[in-house]
């Protein structure tokens, strides 16, 4: 499986993004030493889709599949691009708080101890629908890892298309989440653009 080992902090600068996207409470201190060159229409598109693709963690091929479905979907394409990846099961346990970053959220997902409607789930791109509970399994609950990661995300707003029990690790997607009601700086139309040439 392909991994990104691209230091966070860095891919961050470089893509002008704020680390509290990702979950992660450190600031770098670093400066960008680019040069204030234009930046062409590819490259500004360009920008948006590597932004999308490294805030979620996905790679290029299944986030060209996303597209295509998202294409032939009914509604914009773009608000439905951001919708599918709003969607992803590591994404719904990192908005929920069980988890501090994506990555680990995606890690939590892969080690089973993620169950969907009663059933393990150990695929971060599935898709969650409305009306499907999510929760930690039972084993699972008790242990350290868990009562850390409350700590840290206790405080975190947890969007209004998830109802959560923080106590119980468990919650309902109430919805699919609007695009007004996703917080992420991506510019979903310039993504478009960019795969409709």
């Amino acid at each position: 499986m392909a991994v990104d080992r691209t230091p966070v902090l860095k891919r961050c600068r470089s893509l002008g993004l704020d680390p509290m996207y990702l979950g992660i409470d450190k600031k770098s201190t670093r400066q960008l030493k680019r040069a204030n060159r234009k930046v062409s229409e590819y490259g500004l598109q360009l920008r948006e889709k590597q932004k999308a693709k490294f805030i979620y963690g996905v790679l290029e091929k299944p986030f060209r599949n996303y597209y295509k479905k998202a294409d032939r979907m009914v509604g914009q394409t773009g608000e439905n691009l951001m919708i599918m990846l709003e969607s992803r099961l590591d994404n719904v346990v990192f908005r929920m708080g069980l988890a501090r970053t994506r990555k680990e959220a995606r890690q939590i997902v892969d080690h089973k101890h993620v169950m969907v409607n009663g059933k393990c789930v150990n695929i971060p791109s599935y898709l969650v629908k409305a009306g499907d509970t999510i929760e930690i399994k039972e084993k699972c609950k008790g242990s350290e890892r868990y009562k850390g990661i409350l700590e840290v995300t206790g405080g975190r707003l947890v969007p209004e298309w998830l109802d959560v029990n923080q106590e119980a690790l468990s919650g309902t997607v109430k919805e699919l989440p609007r695009r007004e009601a996703i917080d992420v700086p991506v510019n979903e139309m310039l993504i478009v653009e960019l795969y409709s040439k």
